[in-house]
């Protein structure tokens, strides 16, 4: 079994559930953090084909106004919180390097829909969809 860093382009995951994430924005990508955290250490059907990856590490992208979000400490021991300094794709790009990049030779797993952001990705990256992701959380949380 494959063992991955899923690298979840945030913005992008959570642009694609309408449940009003435009109207906060910051509050949105935190409770999509949060809901990341049970992940970490698991076996999940987001390999290509729905094939079975361990996910190693979980790395958040966040970008824009979602970079104000905050989340407790325990949470970002579980999920890496990258706070992009300009564009998220060049932030998340980056980080499918550096997983790729040895020692660590490990393998990142993107989450997004973004066609851009999925042919600038490093070769050897794996890709899923905002779909599959948000169908293996569950529907979202309280506001």
């Amino acid at each position: 079994m494959t063992s991955v860093v899923l690298v979840v382009d945030v913005a992008n995951v959570m642009g694609s559930r309408p449940d009003r994430w435009w109207k906060d924005r910051a509050g949105a990508a935190a409770r999509l953090v949060m809901s990341l955290v049970p992940l970490a250490g698991q076996r999940v059907p987001l390999g290509p084909d729905g094939a079975p990856v361990h996910v190693a590490r979980v790395v958040a992208v966040v970008e824009g106004r979602a970079r104000a979000m905050t989340v407790p400490d325990d949470v970002r021991a579980a999920v890496e919180v990258l706070l992009a300094a300009h564009d998220g794709d060049t932030a998340v790009v980056e980080v499918a390097i550096a997983v790729l990049a040895p020692p660590t030779g490990a393998v990142p797993l993107v989450a997004t829909a973004d066609r851009g952001l999925r042919e600038r990705l490093p070769a050897g990256s794996l890709v899923t969809g905002p779909r599959a992701l948000l169908d293996l959380l569950g529907p979202p949380g309280p506001r």
